[in-house]
């Protein structure tokens, strides 16, 4: 106990630490009560509570009715299977740092949390190192949460709901099973760090190019053979992880076009020729369709697509080093633009034709990690 007296703070100080006592819940509790009472006598609150490495299987009862000052509380390293309602009296509380736990099944995360003052205290959480299948919630009720860490949990998803974290800056999700990134993640507008590496990733959805204050991304070892081209948009990104995807080792090229539908050609038909029309004259399902027209990137063509595109990689050039595949859409096989040249031709060709937009590239892209 010697050591663990060594640890413990003195009466006058903000911070409690109380990490590694190796000591039972009931004299953890007493220690707890008595620093409780102290602090009801001093000028000073008590801000930060450090409780990591004790092996506690639940939140001590003396946490809520102590520390009503508190603003950081660090349960890491324990045992913990559910976090207490005693939680929700920590009403000031700003970071909640609870990884390496137990966490994860029915009733890991108190009932109540999204209604409580957390919702608009905290705003700092890790919950990385626990069981989590999925994104509690709760969680996504936490409006003042700029940091959320969920790392080497076993999430299979990223729900759509992520879009209601709109003060989010960090999101750490790696080391998961995380197959797909929902669109909706492009709606984060103050999102500075990405995390996503080591998961099951096939795909990046080109709406994150709307995270206009990205400026990390994480992805390696993941399972992309491409990006899409709207990753050149990410005019802050400094850093982007690449290594140990498929697309670094090999680049998809294949050729895919289904014959365009009927409808899809009197759309086009009516886009190309500049055809004038007015709601009266055209069945309403080909209306909306009109409004769904995308320009082929060639700017030789001038056509557009509907449904039926070609996929092509295109490769860009990034700080005159590296050659990443980008996604490109065609409106059809016949459409020669340097997008489909790049994909068949020589090194030397692809080259060439990525060289415009590497000169914009370079300058935004100062890290990209494929080794």
């Amino acid at each position: 106990m010697e050591e663990a007296g060594a640890a413990v703070a003195t009466a006058g100080e903000a911070e409690l630490n109380l990490s590694r006592l190796s000591v039972s819940l009931e004299t953890l509790e007493s220690e707890l009560e008595a620093r409780g009472e102290e602090r009801r006598g001093a000028r000073e609150a008590l801000l930060r509570l450090l409780l990591p490495h004790n092996r506690l299987v639940s939140l001590p009862r003396a946490l809520g009715s102590g520390f009503p000052h508190l603003q950081l509380l660090d349960v890491s390293g324990n045992a913990l299977t559910a976090l207490g309602p005693e939680l929700l009296a920590l009403r000031g509380l700003r970071t909640l740092l609870a990884k390496n736990n137990r966490l994860g099944g029915p009733g890991a995360l108190p009932k109540g949390l999204a209604q409580s003052p957390l919702c608009c205290s905290l705003q700092v959480l890790n919950l990385s190192g626990n069981c989590f299948q999925e994104v509690p919630t709760s969680l996504l009720e936490l409006r003042a949460l700029q940091t959320l860490s969920l790392g080497g949990n076993q999430l299979q998803s990223i729900p759509a709901e992520i879009e209601n974290l709109r003060s989010l800056e960090c999101l750490y999700l790696g080391g998961n099973f995380i197959k797909e990134i929902p669109p909706e993640l492009g709606n984060l507008p103050s999102l500075n760090y990405l995390v996503l590496c080591d998961n099951k990733i096939q795909s990046v959805p080109p709406q994150l190019s709307q995270l206009h204050s990205l400026r990390s991304l994480s992805l390696h070892n993941n399972l992309l053979t491409y990006l899409p081209r709207e990753i050149l948009n990410l005019i802050h990104l400094e850093e982007l992880s690449l290594r140990g995807n498929p697309l670094v080792v090999r680049f998809v090229r294949d050729l895919t076009y289904d014959p365009p539908t009927l409808l899809e050609l009197a759309a086009r038909t009516i886009k190309i020729r500049n055809i004038s029309y007015t709601p009266y004259d055209l069945p309403g399902n080909l209306l909306r369709y009109l409004s769904l027209a995308s320009n082929c990137p060639n700017p030789k063509c001038g056509g557009v697509y509907f449904d039926c595109c070609v996929r092509q990689i295109k490769f860009v050039d990034f700080c005159g080093k590296y050659r990443l595949p980008l996604m490109h859409y065609l409106c059809s096989p016949e459409c020669s633009s340097p997008c489909s040249s790049a994909s068949h031709s020589s090194t030397s060709q692809s080259e060439s034709d990525s060289e415009d937009e590497a000169s914009v590239a370079a300058h935004r892209m100062q890290k990209v990690l494929l080794g």
